[in-house]
């Protein structure tokens, strides 16, 4: 129960990373409250997670990330629902396939809109909370952000951006006990693989194999091993100390 009487607020939460984190948080003990643009999988997420875990405290608000005004709104409801926020996981996300070259303004706006601005309106909507509770914000950016590939350039530099924004931001909060960090997932298996592949005309099976050469590990990774990680970022440092009575900060 590492997360034992927090509350946290979780981007993209209505289906891969975003859910499966919001299961691990709940399995953890915290109150969780999900924010996506869908609203039929946020009911179906809520749902599960309700299911696996009894008693467990999930609000649900559909929200495009890119509206400033829909991210106070989520933390109000985050506040009114669970008392509060300690937690906040910006993990939604934007995907685009063109190519640099072909990119057009208006591509980019949408992607700096959801992934970069939706990371700061989040922010800034939670810290005034995040502030009182020493809280934190984990970023969920991509190892692409660093590594680069052909044919997602906008998603690339948006993710690269989001790193920046965690560095600023990290220093920027330390003072006021706010923790921020990101993690940089690799390729994931999540919904939205599977439904392209699926309208693709391509199998779940072959798509499973795709992975076999560009990652290192030979396979895709399974959203809950992405969780874990942030499950960690999340936690009170002091529980993983061999004497939780210290309270040299870690």
């Amino acid at each position: 129960m590492r997360l034992a009487h927090l509350s946290a607020l979780i981007t993209g939460g209505g289906a891969g990373i975003g859910a499966a984190t919001a299961l691990k948080f709940c399995q953890e003990g915290a109150a969780v409250t999900l924010v996506d643009a869908d609203p039929e999988a946020l009911t179906r997420t809520a749902l599960s997670i309700e299911q696996a875990v009894p008693g467990a405290k999930v609000a649900q608000f559909a929200a495009d990330v890119s509206d400033e005004e829909a991210a106070l709104r989520a933390v109000q409801i985050a506040v009114a629902q669970h008392g509060g926020l300690n937690i906040l996981v910006n993990n939604a996300a934007m995907r685009n396939f063109s190519a640099l070259a072909d990119a057009t303004t208006a591509e980019w706006q949408a992607m700096i809109q959801v992934n970069m601005l939706g990371v700061a309106n989040y922010s800034r909507a939670a810290l005034p909370m995040l502030r009182q509770h020493s809280g934190c914000i984990v970023n969920v950016s991509s190892c692409y952000a660093v590594t680069g590939r052909k044919g997602m350039g906008l998603y690339d530099a948006t993710k690269a951006a989001q790193l920046a924004m965690t560095r600023t931001l990290a220093h920027e909060e330390a003072p006021h006990g706010v923790r921020v960090n990101a993690v940089c997932p690799g390729s994931t298996l999540t919904d939205f693989h599977t439904t392209r592949a699926v309208k693709a005309g391509k199998s779940v099976d072959v798509l499973k194999k795709e992975r076999q050469v560009t990652s290192l590990m030979g396979r895709w990774a399974d959203p809950q091993e992405i969780a874990a990680p942030i499950l960690w970022l999340a936690s009170s440092c002091l529980l993983y100390t061999s004497d939780a009575a210290d309270d040299t900060p870690c």
